[in-house]
């Protein structure tokens, strides 16, 4: 059953954010074949919002929080909170999981 994983920036920590983006690019790639969906998120204007969101394919919360533990952006203490839900894929790229 995959997960959600929302993030929340600490106010103030786009600094750590762009410090620590390569290194988290990388970790991403390397995890890809966890990644159902992930990105920043982002204001109306484009500019960060101070978060991202994960859809990832593990099969349990221990799992997802392990994932979002190595993240380094985890790691350089970016963020102020970590929201991991349980997910049920119902529609991925129009195709139908139910």
């Amino acid at each position: 059953m995959p997960y959600i994983i929302e993030t929340f920036d600490k106010p103030g920590h786009q600094d750590v954010r762009q410090r620590h983006r390569a290194e988290h690019l990388a970790f991403l790639e390397a995890n890809k074949q966890l990644l159902l969906a992930c990105g920043a998120k982002l204001r109306d204007d484009g500019k960060d919002a101070g978060g991202g969101l994960y859809v990832v394919d593990l099969d349990t919360r221990e799992a997802a929080q392990q994932f979002i533990d190595a993240d380094p952006f985890s790691k350089a203490g970016l963020f102020e909170r970590v929201s991991i839900t349980r997910w049920r894929k119902a529609y991925v790229d129009g195709a139908c999981y139910l």
